[in-house]
C-alpha cells in the first residue's frame, strides 16, 4: 500500500473507532547545492553518523533514509546528492535521484550556506521546486561562521526567489537551531503512521551503509580525483553472533590502472589506512568485532557508462 493510501486507511480507521490519536509521520527531503552541509545536518538529526560528511563537494550519491523517532510522531529524513546541472551521466543518476526525492517528500528543506550568496546551483533548484506544491522551509546552515549583519541581506535576496514558508537559520555543526527547525516540521507534518520500528535508525541495508563507510574513508584519505573515480561494493557481509564477528569482503572500483596503482599506495600502505579505518568506523557502528578485506579493480570510464552506474547500483535500473 503506498503512503497515501495507507494515511487515508489509518485515518477512516480511527473515525470508525471514534478514537482519536493524534500521531504524525512523512517524509523530509533535505536538498540544495553541494557541499552545503545536508549530511552534517542529516546526521545531527538522526543521531549517527550514517551519511557521509566530507568537504569535498557531490559526496553523496545515493538517497539515505534516516528516521527520527519521537512520542508523537516519526520525521523520516532523506539525505540527498547535491543538486546541480549535470554534465556527466554519474552526475545525471545523482541529480535525478535528488528530484526523485523532492516528489517523495511531504517536507522539503532547502540548505544554503550562512556564508555564501545566491548561487546558480541555487537558482537551478528554485527553478525545479516551481514545479511542485510541497511546503518548503530555507535551512540557512553554517551561521557559526559569519556576522549575524550579514544574515538579513541574505535572507531578503532569498525571499524574492521563493515563497517559502519558514526560514531557519542553523548551525548543524554545533546544533543551534536545529530543534527549533524540528518543532516546525512537526507542526506541518500530516497526521500518519509508524512507518519504521523504534529500535531503527535508518532503513539502509548493512552492506550499503559498510560500502558507504569504506568510500567516507577513501574521500578523506586520498585527494584530487581518486574519490570521485571510485566506487565501493560489498561482495560478501556474514555475521558470526556466536562469536560477535563480521566478515566482510568489499570491492574499491577505479576507472583507471594509474588510480588503481594510487589507491593501494606503496607497498598497499594506502589501502592498508583505508582498511584499517574503515574497520574500526564499522566496529563502532555494528557494535561487533570486524574482519575486512578490500580489493581494487579497474572498470575503465565507469562515470560515464549507464549499464556500469547500474551494475554498481548507483544508476536505477
Amino acid at each position: 500500500m503506498s503512503p497515501p493510501a495507507f494515511r487515508e486507511y489509518y485515518k477512516q480507521s480511527v473515525l470508525k473507532e471514534n478514537y482519536i490519536r493524534v500521531f504524525k509521520s512523512g517524509f523530509i527531503g533535505i536538498i540544495g547545492s553541494p557541499n552545503v552541509g545536508k549530511s552534517t545536518l542529516f546526521n545531527a538529526i538522526i543521531g549517527d553518523n550514517i551519511s557521509i560528511v566530507a568537504d569535498k563537494p557531490q559526496t553523496t550519491r545515493n538517497k539515505i533514509t534516516g528516521i527520527k523517532n519521537l512520542s508523537d510522531s516519526q520525521l523520516i529524513f532523506l539525505d540527498t546528492p547535491g543538486m546541480h546541472r549535470p554534465k556527466t551521466p554519474l552526475n545525471r543518476a545523482m541529480v535525478q535521484t535528488a528530484q526523485d526525492t523532492i516528489h517523495d517528500s511531504d517536507i522539503l528543506l532547502m540548505l544554503i550556506q550562512a556564508d555564501a550568496d545566491v548561487h546558480h546551483h541555487d537558482l537551478f533548484l528554485i527553478e525545479y521546486l516551481a514545479q511542485i506544491q510541497v511546503p518548503v522551509f530555507l535551512v540557512i546552515n553554517k551561521i557559526d561562521l559569519i556576522e549575524k549583519k550579514y544574515l538579513l541581506p541574505l535572507i531578503d535576496k532569498f525571499r524574492t526567489l521563493y515563497n517559502y514558508r519558514d526560514i531557519f537559520p542553523i548551525s548543524a555543526l554545533k546544533g543551534d537551531g536545529v530543534d527549533d527547525l524540528l518543532e516546525a516540521i512537526k507542526i506541518i507534518l500530516p497526521e500518519g503512521p509508524q512507518y519504521f520500528p523504534d529500535d531503527i535508525a535508518t532503513d539502509s541495508t548493512e552492506r550499503f551503509i559498510a560500502a558507504e563507510l569504506i568510500r567516507g574513508k577513501i574521500l578523506f584519505l586520498t585527494k584530487q580525483e581518486i574519490p570521485y573515480a571510485s566506487a565501493v561494493i560489498v561482495d560478501v557481509f556474514k555475521e558470526d553472533e556466536g562469536k560477535n564477528l563480521i566478515s566482510i569482503s568489499a570491492t574499491i572500483t577505479m576507472e583507471k590502472e594509474s588510480q588503481k596503482a594510487i589507491i593501494i599506495g606503496k607497498k598497499g600502505a594506502t589501502l592498508k589506512k583505508i582498511g584499517t579505518s574503515a574497520r574500526l568506523e564499522m566496529e563502532k557502528f555494528f557494535n561487533a568485532r570486524v574482519f575486512l578485506e578490500l580489493y581494487v579493480r579497474v572498470m575503465k570510464n565507469w562515470t560515464s557508462s549507464d549499464k556500469m552506474l547500474q551494475e554498481l547500483g548507483i544508476l536505477k535500473r
